[in-house]
């Protein structure tokens, strides 16, 4: 698969930076990922760390093919590793990616953490990509992610049944997402505002 995205890849905001996730950051990123409550609405539970090392593994084998580029978030303030996000999905013949794999510390929950990681990853795949697609996905019952989204001015696009197979063996239906490129300046300016009143 063609390598759309250029390593090494650092993103930058006020008060976040998006690092290559690297085999180095395991240790600060599974003791980030250790309280139990980040993960009681998603479907994989990173503070187990098998879990976390073969998920993590992945994804780094992931953005040698090309398919995906994990990132961790450092608070650039005390420079802590604070959680990690990824594009995922790649598909350069389609110009098209999707953003997820998100989660932060409990402690940033409510800050503009989530929402500058959005803009700075947006911004990077519509101006610089020049993508035309972005989507986003959770559990359709994870009403925190999804009010994030709709928040943000993802378009919800519907729920495919059963779309994946838990390690519970239990079937989830997914809620998806979209921006694409012509709602870009419109969701920037969203995203922009929405960032500055938590500021306030």
């Amino acid at each position: 698969m063609p390598q759309l995205i250029k390593h090494p890849l650092t993103l930058e905001s006020n008060s976040i930076k998006l690092l290559p996730l690297e085999k180095e950051h395991f240790e600060s990123l599974l003791e980030a990922a250790s309280n139990p409550e980040i993960w009681e609405l998603t479907s994989v539970n990173y503070s187990i760390p098998e879990v976390f090392h073969t998920n993590s593994n992945t994804a780094l084998a992931d953005r040698d093919k090309g398919s995906a580029y994990p990132f961790v978030i450092i608070d650039t303030k005390t420079n802590e590793i604070i959680g990690t996000t990824r594009f995922l999905e790649i598909v350069p013949a389609d110009k098209k990616l999707e953003i997820g794999v998100t989660w932060i510390k409990k402690e940033y929950w409510g800050s503009t953490v989530n929402l500058e990681c959005k803009f700075i990853m947006l911004q990077y795949c519509f101006e610089v990509l020049k993508t035309v697609r972005v989507q986003f996905r959770a559990k359709s019952n994870n009403a925190r992610s999804r009010k994030a989204m709709e928040n943000m001015g993802a378009h919800f696009e519907g729920i495919m049944r059963k779309d994946k197979i838990e390690a519970n063996g239990i079937p989830r239906d997914t809620a998806f997402y979209s921006i694409i490129d012509s709602e870009w300046e419109q969701v920037k300016e969203k995203i922009t505002n929405l960032i500055a009143s938590k500021k306030l």
